[in-house]
């Protein structure tokens, strides 16, 4: 596991956690994790551990977003604009320089909202299995969003998530929709999982997840973003939405090509999360692309 130094700041009222390892010389990166049943920032543990052991000298910050892992359970909707406000003021307040931003796969409207809040504060973005084109081309309706957060915030989303949180649905699950390899669903990945679920009030940020808060079309944020961007693909990457379609990997990053002003892409083995599941192949990405930035 990485070496870290864990802290705790205040935001709105709430207690907010991150673990940072602190190195000078280059521009930090701050991991934004996915959410889900049991995700927090310990998901980037095997990928950040991997990097350090390549001699990285980049000091690296990965936060428990509110609603996730060790900062506060409150219970609410939360949209991206929560999170990204949570993020930057941890720019600003605790890092105070412009970062590098690396996000998982449906965070990525996190990552689009607080680069276009403070265009300033990022130097350039990694984007690991990004969302499908449908799934950030078009707008959902409000009121459906909220319907379906209501019926998830009621009796029967409790029993939902008491039923999701068992390890043998979470085995399930993985299989089905988050690995390439099914072997690959290893013991370490469904601990981290069944800890992070433990607390029931971890469910109330999965459920602003499910109710797709973050689905819109954010094509126009993207065109008006200058940083370099990176995106990072499973040769076979699938969605977990049927909105999502079947387009191939090669799809999806013509997609983001066509919409970034300043992209480069790449396809590695691996599915839908690949700094677990790939760590090496996407950590060497990572480090090829920033090298070629000079960052």
């Amino acid at each position: 596991m990485p070496s870290f130094i864990s802290k705790i700041y205040q935001w709105q009222g709430f207690s907010c956690a991150y673990r940072f390892s602190s190195q000078t010389g280059r521009s930090p990166i701050l991991f934004i994790h996915p959410v889900g049943v049991g995700l927090s920032g310990q998901f980037w543990d095997r990928c950040v551990s991997y990097w350090q052991s390549q001699g990285a000298t980049y000091s690296f910050y990965i936060p428990d977003l509110l609603g996730c892992g060790q900062s506060d359970l409150p219970h609410c909707a939360y949209y991206p604009e929560d999170w990204a406000a949570q993020l930057h003021f941890l720019v600003t307040s605790e890092i105070r320089q412009p970062v590098i931003l690396v996000v998982q796969g449906a965070l990525f409207p996190v990552a689009m909202e607080l680069v276009h809040f403070d265009p300033q504060l990022v130097r350039a973005l990694i984007l690991s299995g990004p969302p499908a084109p449908a799934l950030v081309s078009e707008n959902t309706e409000p009121r459906w969003q909220k319907v379906r957060w209501n019926l998830f915030d009621s009796p029967l989303g409790r029993a939902f998530y008491l039923y999701a949180r068992q390890k043998s649905f979470l085995r399930r699950f993985s299989i089905n929709q988050l690995f390439a390899k099914g072997e690959d669903v290893d013991e370490e990945w469904l601990g981290m999982l069944a800890a992070g679920a433990a607390d029931l009030e971890s469910r109330h940020a999965v459920y602003s997840f499910l109710s797709g808060f973050w689905r819109r079309d954010y094509r126009q944020k993207m065109r008006d973003i200058r940083q370099p961007v990176l995106v990072v693909m499973g040769d076979q990457a699938s969605s977990i939405s049927r909105d999502g379609g079947a387009e191939s990997p090669e799809e999806r990053l013509e997609f983001y090509a066509k919409t970034f002003p300043n992209v480069q892409g790449e396809v590695i083995p691996g599915r839908n999360v690949l700094p677990y599941e790939s760590t090496p192949a996407f950590v060497e990405a990572c480090q090829a692309f920033l090298c070629a930035q000079a960052l």
